[in-house]
């Protein structure tokens, strides 16, 4: 009886543990990787030594924190789509991150440690401006917010609100910035471009104008793009029409006064707008007197405001990206320049004097498959001995982040450009030898010409060559169970990439909006390779073809990536590997002319290669490849060849037909009124869609019935 017991109560154990999932969700994500996208802002926490976190924000609308040991994310939150979700600003204090989001609409509290929301309120209609932390007496408790028309402040504890004023004249000055230097005052700055500048003081108690002035400023247009506030409020712009610094002291309230660059030994490069960089510590008091003021692409200055005057501490140049750093007490810059071509250094240097520091030197390798550093973020701390170490990091043209501790070793890496991928195709992975002599054993022609005993030697050899592959496979095995687990590297490289038995497993070619390309392995989610192309324009509109695959031995596997200026409707195209991702030794054609259409044919040239159709905007057809094999195949089938245009702005739909001659001819056109109807989008078959059914299968079983 007891063991029937015994076994009754293992039985209730077993079903209240046990859970079961669907026959077809049983590894449904093989694996999965999570991007925050391009970062905006970020900070450091910098509450204790051990801290390991590092805050950000993106273009995304991605507001997460990253391991700075491992680079993985901690949490991340995602806000809504566009304009509503976009992120304003990000300001960072103890263990509270707030961020200013939707143009101004919502003002959050955030807790770092563990991604929870504190609070959250809606802030008055307007356009924002600006964001800054208010602190008295080494007390930060007040957040302000500049909108067009009015500031508020606001508590950290809470979010509430602590008063709102009406900002004067706001229909002609343009108020732009807020500061704050601990002395319980708010300064708000506007200006009237090529006027004046207008600044509003507030009590911080309760919002009342304490003082309003003006200042006559004729060359100044923006005060966040030329301007920044030194030391014990000392508002200093740069000016590069007339190569001057123009400094107003904002509480005796006098006019600006001039200092030419020339005086202090300096010389702007022809063309260039000087850009200041200032740093606030601490919200609750005023910033340092210490700068950088960039007066060429690769040359800035490091300047002290000492007693009313300019004086120059050290010039870098060459010198990529600066950037201020500050823990305890210490201050420091650090200043990444030009190592050679494949790498640059990072130094430090005594923000005070601008000595350098001794034993601080980080090497940042450049990546040839990548962009420029771009963003240089510091995290600064302090040895046992008092000394000043950091950590950087490293944000490039193509949106990676590399962080990186002395002398240079890289930690981790996060291709962010992945969060933003256009456009994608799978492509069959190469036969390896054996496969391919498998392959080329049961083929018609090998049958005729080989006949029946060589036939029979070839299996044979076939199968002696599989047996040495398999005892190669089953020794690797033996050899790694063997080792530690931590010794054993199943790292998937382009050597040891082939097709599986089944053709599951592929190579993922992508296109991302910064112009970088990827090949990933779809079984374990490797990055295979990498590419950028530079010289993207910021608009541009992309589309990936498979021009020959894989079965096509020993021709290597061609893609074609058209690139397209959406403002200028110009084009270029890169021919591309997508096993390897190296370029083309195919020389792609110049295409002078705006492209309108592109097209994929199934006509092949005679080394196998798919024929691409590009319309220009003269409705003349190129083709590529263009040899002489491929000119007559289209002069043959040109009257079974027709495309469409769409011009959405006329709301016009056009239908061609391709004439022997390469040129076109319009064979119908139907106009949709703009007045009553837009175009927004058009969409056609898909081009890999063979199957001309009634109805297509969905990702959830059910079925899309086309309506004819």
């Amino acid at each position: 009886m007891a063991k029937l017991i015994w076994l009754c109560l293992n039985f209730v154990i077993l079903c209240s543990t046990v859970g079961a999932v669907f026959e077809d969700q049983v590894g449904k994500f093989d694996w999965r990787q999570q991007y925050v996208g391009k970062v905006l802002f970020s900070n450091f926490d910098a509450q204790s030594q051990s801290s390991k976190k590092v805050i950000v924000a993106t273009e995304n609308n991605v507001f997460a924190s990253l391991n700075i040991r491992t680079g993985e994310l901690f949490w991340r939150h995602v806000d809504a789509i566009g304009p509503e979700g976009k992120i304003d600003a990000l300001l960072h204090h103890g263990q509270d991150a707030l961020l200013v989001v939707g143009d101004g609409r919502l003002l959050r509290s955030w807790e770092i440690n563990i991604g929870g929301l504190n609070w959250e309120i809606v802030l008055d209609s307007g356009s924002f401006q600006s964001a800054c932390l208010i602190g008295q007496q080494d007390i930060v408790k007040h957040v302000a917010v500049l909108k067009k028309t009015a500031i508020s402040l606001h508590y950290l504890s809470n979010g509430h609100q602590k008063w709102i004023e009406n900002l004067p004249e706001s229909e002609t000055v343009d108020y732009q910035s807020v500061y704050s230097g601990g002395n319980g005052e708010v300064y708000v700055l506007g200006i009237v471009p090529h006027s004046h500048i207008a600044i509003v003081v507030y009590s911080l108690d309760d919002g009342e104008i304490i003082r309003q002035f003006s200042v006559e400023a004729p060359w100044l247009s923006n005060i966040q793009a030329s301007c920044a506030v030194i030391g014990e409020g000392m508002l200093t712009c740069a000016d590069s029409a007339t190569v001057s610094l123009y400094m107003l002291d904002l509480e005796s309230q006098t006019e600006m006064s001039q200092i030419p660059l020339q005086s202090l030994g300096l010389e702007v490069t022809p063309g260039f707008q000087p850009v200041l960089r200032s740093t606030q510590p601490n919200a609750a008091r005023p910033p340092l007197s210490e700068f950088f003021l960039q007066v060429g692409p690769e040359q800035h200055l490091l300047l002290q405001l000492n007693d009313g005057q300019i004086v120059t501490l050290r010039d870098f140049n060459p010198a990529l990206l600066v950037s201020f750093a500050t823990t305890g007490e210490k201050t420091i810059a650090a200043v990444m320049s030009p190592k050679n071509t494949t790498a640059c250094s990072v130094n430090l240097f005594s923000a005070e004097t601008g000595r350098r520091l001794l034993d601080t030197t980080l090497i940042f390798p450049l990546d040839p498959n990548g962009g420029k550093p771009e963003e240089l973020y510091v995290q600064a701390f302090l040895k046992k001995d008092d000394s000043v170490g950091y950590r950087v990091m490293v944000q490039t043209e193509d949106h990676t982040l590399t962080f990186i501790q002395q002398p240079g070793r890289v930690m981790w890496t996060r291709e962010e450009a992945l969060s933003d991928v256009v456009t994608m195709e799978m492509v069959d992975l190469p036969l390896t030898g054996t496969q391919a002599e498998l392959e080329g054993e049961f083929g018609k022609k090998a049958a005729i010409q080989d006949g029946l005993f060589s036939m029979v030697l070839k299996r044979l050899s076939s199968q002696l060559i599989l047996l040495q592959a398999w005892i190669s496979h089953l020794w690797k095995l033996f050899y790694d169970a063997r080792k530690p687990r931590s010794q054993v590297k199943n790292e998937v490289t382009i050597e040891n990439l082939s097709r599986d038995e089944f053709n599951l497993q592929k190579m993922m070619v992508m296109v991302t909006a910064s112009g970088k390309l990827f090949g990933i392995d779809s079984k374990t989610g490797t990055i295979v390779w990498r590419h950028y192309l530079d010289n993207i324009p910021a608009n541009a509109a992309f589309k990936l073809m498979v021009q020959r695959t894989t079965a096509h031995f020993p021709h290597p596997p061609q893609c074609t990536l058209l690139i397209k200026d959406k403002d200028t409707g110009l084009a270029t195209l890169h021919v591309f590997n997508p096993i390897f991702g190296k370029k083309s030794h195919v020389t792609p054609p110049a295409m002078p002319q705006p492209i309108l259409q592109s097209l994929m044919l199934p006509v092949m040239d005679q080394d196998y290669a798919k024929v691409l159709l590009l319309v220009d905007d003269q409705y003349k057809v190129s083709a590529f490849p263009s040899t002489k094999n491929v000119l007559q195949q289209l002069q043959e089938i040109a009257s079974t060849i027709f495309f469409y245009l769409v011009d959405s702005s006329q709301g016009r739909l056009s239908g061609y037909r391709l004439r022997t001659d390469l040129s076109t001819e319009l064979i119908w056109e139907v106009v949709v009124p703009t007045e009553v109807q837009k175009i927004v989008s058009v969409k056609g078959k898909r081009p890999n869609e063979h199957v001309h059914s009634q109805g297509r299968v969905m990702g959830d079983r059910s079925v899309l019935y086309k309506v004819q």
